[in-house]
Parts: C-alpha cells; structure tokens; sequence
C-alpha cells in the first residue's frame, strides 16, 4: 500500500513542480519542497516514484533486501552532498534570509547540512567531507569495490585528461618555424634602427640606450638567441640535403655524416579494440565461513590450526593456517583428499608452507570464477609502468595483481599442459600482448602452428617475418635460418665491440655505427648498419616438430636456448604431451621458465615442473608460472581474449600494410644489416611456401577501386562488386577474398553481406604507402 501512496505523490509532485496542473495541491507540494530542498526539489517526484516502485515490487530473498537497502542508502547519501553542494554554491543564504533565498540554493536542509560542515572546517574543508560522502554513498550505491570503482573513474577522466593536455601543449608550444620568425622580426626592427641613425640625436644617448635596452629586454626572449646557432646550422644542413637547392651546388664539400633512416609511422591498435571483464563481488561472508568449515575439518582428523588470513582470487581461494604446537607439515598434506571431501570441491592443492610466511596454504576453488580479460591486464598500472616491448600479458595471480613478464629476460619459455586446460588461449594473449604494444620495428616473429588452425588468424601483418609455417618440415627449415641469424647477429656484436642487443641497439640510436672505409653492402653501395630487432620464435605443438625431424629441431631448439639471448631471439615451446621423448633434457635444462596448465599426473608435472603441484589445478586458464628466479611457482589465472578481439587487432595492423601485396619470401628481410658485408638473409621454407598466397598478379588498380567502394558504402557484397565494377562472379569472390587478408571486410557469412571492419575516414591512410606515411 506504501508503494501506491509514494507513486501518486510523486505524480503530483511532479504535475506541481514541472507545470501548473495541479492547482492548490500541487502549488502547496511546489512551496513546500522548494523551501525544504531548494533547487534540488525537481528530483523528488523521480525520488518518490521509484521508492514507491521499490516497495511495491518487495523482496524476495535476503540478499536482494540487502542489495537494495545498499542502493537506497547510497542515493540518499548523495542526495545529501547534493544539498550540501547547492547551499555552498547558491551564495551560502542564511536561515533568516527568507524562503526565496533559500529556494534557490539548497533549502532548509542544504543550510543544516553544509552550515555546521562550514562552521567547523571552513568551506574547503565542507568541500571535501562532502566529497568524500559522496564517493562513499556513490560505493554503496554501485555496489561496486573501491578499487572497481576507481578504475572505472580512470578510464573516463583519462582521455579527457590526455586531450587537454595534448591542447594546451599545442597553444604553447613554439616550433623552429616559429622561432625563426620571431628572429626575422628582430633583426628587421634592428635594421630599422641602424637605418635611422643619421637622425639620432647625440646629446640624448645615454637615455636612448636605456629605452632601447628595456624595450628589447621584452622583445626578445635569450633563449631563443641561445639555440639560435643550432637552428641555423640545422636549417644549413637541411639546405645542402636538398637536391633542388641549386645555392648548395656552389658550397664547399663537406664530409657526408650518416643519417638516421626515417622510422615507419606504425600506430600502435587502440586499447578500445579490448574488451574489459566486468568486477566480481566477493561474498565475505561466505569465505569466513568455508575458512571455519576448514578449521573443524582439520581438528576432527586431529590436526590444531588457527585460520590466519583468507585471500580471494580470480580462480581459487587460499586459506593460510598456522599450525599448532607439535603439528607436523605431513600431516596436512597427507589430508588433501579429506579436506577436498570436506570443502565439496574436486580437488585442492597445498601450499606448505607459503613462502616467507610461518604458515600453510590451503587452496580451494572458487564457486564462481572470474574471466581475466587480456584487456584488463594491458590496461594496468602494472602494464604502464612496462616499457620493454617483450613484456607480454599473462594474467592475474592469487592476489588479484596483474602479472606481466618479460620474455626476454626469461630468456625462453615452455608451456605445457593437457588438452583443453588454456595453452591456446595463453599463446593468443601472448601474441596480442606484442601486437598492442610493439610495432614490427621493435618485435618481429616466426609463428609455428602444425595444427594448421591456431595461428592462421595472424597471417599477413607487418610483425611476421614469413608466413605462418603450417609444414612441420619447414618448421625445422626456419628454426634452422634462426640459427644462422643468431650467428650473424653475434658477428656484428664482435665487429661494433657490443656484448648485447640493448647494447648495439644504443650504439646506434647515439648515431655511433659508422661503416669502415670502402665497405660496400652486397649491392656495392656503401654499408649501413640498421636498428636490430627483438625476434620472437613462437612453437604451438613441439610434438609434431618432434615426430617429423626430431633431430633437426632439437638441435636447433637447444642452440637457439643457449646462445640466442643476447642477440634478442627468444622462444616459446608449447606442447600438450609433456613427455620425456617431447620435452628431453637438453631442452629443459636450457628452457629454464616454464607455464604448467592442469595435467593428469603427478609425472607429468614433473616433466614440466621438476616438482608436483600441476595435477591440482583446475583447467580453463588456471596455471603455474615457474620463473628462473624463483623455485617456487607462482598460481595464475591465464588472461583470456576472445576471436572477435584478435581479428580487431589483426586488422588494424593490415591496413597498415602497403595495397601491392607482397609474397612472404619478399617480406622476410627486413634487418638486413646484420651480417659483415650486408648481405640479406631468407628463411628458405620452399619453393611452394607462397603457392597458397595472392601475389601480384592481381590488379591493383582494381583491388583499390574495391576497397574505395565497400568502405565507402559500408556493404561488404560480393554482388555489389559485380555490378559496380562489371566483372563475373568469381572475379568479384577474389577481390572479396583480397579484402579480407587485407582487414577490410570480415569473414564470410554465408548469404549475408560480410561485415566491414574499416571506417570511411581510414580509407586514405590505408591506401598510402608505409614509406609516404
């Protein structure tokens, strides 16, 4: 009955404050609100009606009561700042000033609650209390935790911040165009000056001099005289570079200085292509009492613990307890079956004791589990503060903390694990985390993919240095042209006097490489040294490798592992066959990180690990990360990327690849001035390797007339191809095709029109060049 009576107030109300409807009624409701709330009184008919819908819906369980007492506590809590605000800002009218005056700021509530708060701490201090009211009353309100609900706050301040940063930056920042021009004017005031002299008069010259030098003191800024030598002699420079200057023709020669090769305009894909995991909520509650459930399960098998500390992760809750006097470590676990028994859960895995803790660890898996979004993890402060571009996204551990690793310290990584249990989807998280956060200038690499369907999704983007190797034949072929560029690297390291890539790498960016006298390239042009990039060699199934030329890759895989740190090649080894015969011990005594995922047996985590513990995990992501810094693995729940976000990402890579497509074999070089004398190194897969690849014999102009036409029309019709360009069916299905290796359009859809992946606006800068960009 509650519920009506507050709905029909708020109807009222609303007829009273919004118009002039509801004649006495109504104007008593306006009046009296107004004089009660201030301006704040046009929420109350909204106020009133949703109560009354609250209250005539009821509850119908104890949790939902619980939920909404939270979101009404919350609203009136910021209905409370709300009044407290207006009284502040509506001129702070006092109690006497009478009700107009307090109608239009916050009412008689907004002066008792903002008067006292200003009384006692001022009104800054009542600024903040009020601020801080109000995020707690927004908390309660969202039913969201503190640090959820700040991220979320960080993700809409952020670019606002980033672009009137990036404003304010472009109104005060002052260019060399600029600069010269303020120089130009100074030195054209000046000559005005000097051509006046005859008329100067003599007798006044001590005078004149103090003018001139405190109207120049303002006229001139120093600085801009400091660099005014730099300026010129660049301005100099770029004059003798210029080939239609025909004054540097007349110049002396000069010697010819090494010039850095202007970079690539690679964009780095927007975090929006990411999706974010929504937060769970944790029932405390819930978790003490399972923690209680523990501690009575013990004390009947006769072991005396006191729980300590509960921490709650995405995919398992450990339980840390301290062991009574004269309990033995072995005996808890020796109880794992018993406690699983007890907890209602398939298995738990026992940490005895937790590192740097007087203490056990119980771990017991969560009833709900929470997706980790690669999103998430890249979006960190933990990511942010990365700026090595091998620093790749792996998940969350226990704790909830994002955990990013960097593959070139590890320097090589095996991962393992039974079919199904997440090394796919790590591999993916891995591959998108360099995507998002590398350009191919930094990071190129070698994709291997026996199962012929993981990794296809990255073919034809700029960071591949040959097309995705399907063939384990070939396989052993290119892990054999990784060794020959590991040796080239390491000559170029002994020539220059460097021990490490980071090294060279700085050598080169202080523009100290310089070629010898008279060294030529392959070409006969004079030799240039190129930046180096980071390669990362990327095996999804080690045992086909193994199966086909088990010697072969071996003995490349273990040189590789050995040698191929310091010259920035690194590896990453999945197997779902984690076997002696597959993993051998050449290869793990030189792959020292590991990635364990579930596994049937205490063996196979052995193999992997060197130690059990995988057999307790619980698949879909959950995993043990075995560093070569620590002995003791670190719990994770893998981060998760779904198909759509990787052909985004895909995608936004494609389009910034030249139109005239170019073969895998043509695209493979492009450090090519790692060796003595220049010469280009090429992975020799085959002679069929881009058989099943589009070439250039397809017609540009045609194929750019393509993509102008479904971009523009946002219809991604094979039909539509064969009308407006007039060709057959099959021609247009090949430009179609095309179009989705390039990012254009999506896949096929059977009878629908394929999706369109690229906006009207992007049209014009993936038609250019990558040099003219």
């Amino acid at each position: 009955m509650w519920g009506i009576v507050f709905v029909v107030f708020g109807l009222v109300a609303a007829l009273g404050i919004y118009t002039d409807r509801a004649a006495f009624l109504g104007e008593a409701i306006d009046d009296t609100t107004g004089w009660l709330f201030g301006v704040v009184n046009v929420f109350v008919p909204l106020i009133a009606v949703l109560l009354g819908y609250m209250l005539m819906r009821g509850q119908s369980d104890a949790a939902r009561a619980t939920e909404t007492v939270g979101s009404v506590v919350g609203a009136g809590l910021a209905f409370v700042v709300l009044e407290g605000f207006c009284h502040l800002i509506g001129g702070e009218p006092d109690l006497h000033a009478g009700a107009a005056a307090l109608g239009e700021a916050g009412g008689i509530i907004g002066w008792g609650i903002a008067h006292p708060l200003q009384a006692i701490a001022s009104v800054y201090g009542a600024v903040l209390i009020l601020g801080a009211v109000g995020l707690v009353g927004a908390l309660l309100f969202t039913g969201m935790p503190m640090a959820t609900l700040l991220d979320s706050l960080g993700r809409m301040v952020g670019p606002l911040t980033e672009a009137g940063g990036r404003f304010f930056a472009s109104l005060f920042r002052v260019g060399p165009e600029q600069r010269a021009a303020r120089r130009r004017a100074v030195a054209e005031q000046l000559e005005t000056e000097f051509d006046e002299a005859d008329d100067y008069d003599a007798s006044d010259e001590d005078e004149a001099e103090v003018e001139d030098s405190e109207e120049y003191a303002e006229f001139i800024d120093p600085h801009e005289f400091a660099d005014a030598g730099d300026d010129e002699a660049d301005e100099a420079e770029d004059e003798a570079d210029d080939p239609d200057d025909d004054s540097s023709a007349e110049e002396a020669p000069t010697p010819a200085k090494r010039k850095k090769a202007a970079p690539v305009a690679w964009k780095l894909p927007p975090m929006s292509l990411l999706k974010r995991s929504a937060g769970r909520e944790v029932d405390k509650a819930a978790v003490r009492e399972r923690g209680r459930l523990l501690e009575r399960a013990l004390s009947e098998h006769g072991v005396q613990t006191r729980l300590v500390g509960m921490v709650v992760g995405p995919t398992v809750t450990r339980y840390e307890l301290e062991l009574g006097p004269g309990v033995k470590v072995a005996r808890v676990t020796s109880l794992h079956r018993d406690i699983a028994y007890a907890m209602a859960s398939a298995d738990v895995r026992i940490l005895a004791p937790i590192p740097g803790r007087q203490a056990i660890g119980v771990e017991v898996p969560n009833e709900q589990r929470e997706i980790v979004a690669v999103g998430d993890i890249l979006a960190s402060a933990e990511a942010r503060a990365a700026t090595h571009p091998l620093e790749v996204a792996i998940g969350r551990d226990i704790n909830g903390k994002s955990v990013l690793v960097n593959l070139a310290s590890m320097p090589h990584i095996l991962i393992a694990g039974a079919t199904g249990a997440g090394k796919s989807s790590c591999i993916n998280s891995l591959i998108t985390s360099v995507l998002m956060r590398s350009t191919p200038d930094q990071v190129r690499m070698i994709l291997v993919d026996p199962k012929m369907v993981e990794m296809g999704q990255y073919e034809r983007i700029p960071h591949l240095l040959t097309a995705v190797v399907i063939d384990p034949k070939k396989a052993a072929n290119a892990l054999s042209w990784a060794c020959r560029e590991m040796d080239r690297r390491y000559e170029l390291l002994k020539k220059i006097g460097s021990r490490d890539i980071t090294g060279y790498n700085e050598k080169f960016d202080r523009g100290e490489l310089q070629a010898g006298l008279g060294e030529v390239d392959a070409d006969g042009e004079p030799y240039q040294y190129q930046r180096l990039s980071f390669i990362l060699v990327v095996v999804d199934e080690l045992a086909d490798l193994m199966m086909v030329a088990a010697k072969d890759v071996e003995d490349s895989i273990v040189r590789i592992a050995q040698k191929a740190r310091a010259v920035g090649i690194h590896l990453v080894i999945a197997t779902q066959r984690p076997s002696v015969n597959v993993i051998t011990g050449l290869i793990k005594a030189n792959v020292p990180a590991r990635l364990a995922f579930a596994v049937s047996s205490q063996t196979d985590s052995r193999v992997i690990l060197d130690q059990p513990g995988a057999e307790r995990l619980v698949g879909k992501g959950d995993m043990l990360l075995l560093t070569p810094a620590s002995s003791t693995p670190n719990r994770i729940q893998g981060s998760w990327v779904s198909e759509d976000e990787v052909r985004g990402v895909v995608a936004a890579w494609r389009r910034q690849m030249p139109i005239d497509l170019t073969s895998p074999a043509d695209v493979v070089v492009t450090t090519n001035a790692t060796g003595v004398r220049g010469e280009q190194l090429t992975i020799d897969l085959a002679d069929d390797v881009t058989a099943s690849m589009p070439g250039g014999g397809d017609d540009d102009e045609l194929l750019r007339t393509a993509m102008e036409l479904v971009v523009s029309s946002q219809l991604g019709s094979t039909s539509m191809l064969q009308r407006k360009l007039r060709v057959g069916f099959a021609r247009a299905g090949r430009l179609m095709d095309l179009l989705e290796q390039r990012g254009i359009v999506g896949p096929s859809e059977g009878s629908k029109a394929r999706q369109v992946l690229m906006q009207p606006e992007e049209l014009h800068d993936a038609s250019t060049p990558r040099g003219q960009a």
